[in-house]
């Protein structure tokens, strides 16, 4: 009798086709709504004149209460060297969201987001593939710093908010008011134009390496407390999830932990053996253990078992 080795076995096909609700779903109804949610407001001001949401994902206004982009504050306050109170109150709650949560923004919200989700929806439709293949990285990784600390530096040189004129999210709610109020749309329209060519350079190009937001957004994040956390006693290293990420991680070995990424949930659901997991972070508790691992939108099986004993005769 011959001994043999515990082998991982995957989860079944036929369970992972019965969930409804995965993270990728549930992200792009959310970017889906967030994208609804931000043409609604010039819609509703110009034929219904209701004005209780104003504004776009740069400066948001519900009612009384005042959301700010982390950057476009951060650049008022360099340029104006004074700390004006309603605006310190519109950057905490993103910067709160970002503390807990990481860069969730830039996959669950951003409406740049979206049109990615578009245009690899359609990509994959045409090209009949599953994975795209060009996921690897075009810059360095560390560009997405550079480009950070250079946008902050032309702006003081400037003496502009050079990320409240050009930002691609804000623009896509300004093309909307201009749309909506003036029946045309602006030049500046052109820039987004540019950010979503950068999808045939690399996925997620833009995002990866050129977003001065989401450098910020990620450097917030760093210690967040979501994260998401590969047991590799039970991976099976197939590496499906390193292919998957829209972001060119490779959550296989770790990297889904580090500042870039943005929490989508792809790898996660990927995962043939369940091994990648949401988990919340806890001070002074190792990420692995059981009781920290928040549970996937549908229970997940691993099944360790014995192969065949071998009977010689």
């Amino acid at each position: 009798m011959s001994s043999t080795k515990p082998r991982i076995r995957p989860i079944p096909r036929e369970k992972r086709l019965k969930r409804l609700w995965t993270y990728d779903r549930l992200r792009f109804l959310t970017l889906t709504g967030s994208f609804l949610f931000l043409l609604s407001i010039p819609l509703l001001g110009y034929y219904l004149h209701f004005t209780f949401f104003q504004g776009y994902y740069q400066s948001l206004a519900i009612g009384h209460l005042w959301f700010v982009s982390p950057l476009e504050g951060l650049e008022a306050l360099l340029l104006t060297r004074s700390l004006y109170g309603p605006l310190v109150v519109g950057i905490l709650w993103p910067v709160l969201l970002a503390l807990l949560l990481g860069r969730v923004f830039c996959s669950w919200v951003c409406p740049i987001s979206f049109f990615f989700e578009i245009i690899e929806w359609i990509h994959r439709k045409v090209s009949m593939r599953t994975y795209i293949r060009w996921n690897r990285d075009r810059l360095p990784r560390q560009t997405l710093w550079v480009v950070l600390g250079g946008e902050l530096f032309l702006a003081l040189v400037l003496g502009k908010q050079l990320f409240a004129i050009f930002s691609p999210p804000a623009l896509v709610g300004r093309e909307m008011m201009m749309a909506v109020y003036f029946h045309t749309l602006s030049l500046e329209g052109i820039v987004l134009l540019m950010v979503l060519s950068t999808y045939f350079l690399s996925r997620r190009f833009y995002c990866r390496h050129l977003c001065p937001l989401g450098a910020l957004l990620a450097l917030l994040g760093a210690k967040r407390k979501l994260v998401i956390v590969n047991n590799r006693e039970i991976c099976g290293g197939c590496d499906i999830c390193d292919m998957i990420c829209p972001i060119g991680l490779r959550p296989s070995i770790g990297e889904a932990e580090t500042v870039y990424c943005w929490n989508c949930g792809s790898c996660v659901d990927a995962c043939r053996f369940g091994s990648l997991q949401f988990t919340w972070r806890t001070a002074g508790k190792h990420l692995h253990r059981e009781e920290e691992t928040i549970q996937p939108l549908v229970v997940r099986e691993v099944r360790l078992c014995e192969e065949p004993e071998e009977h010689t005769s």
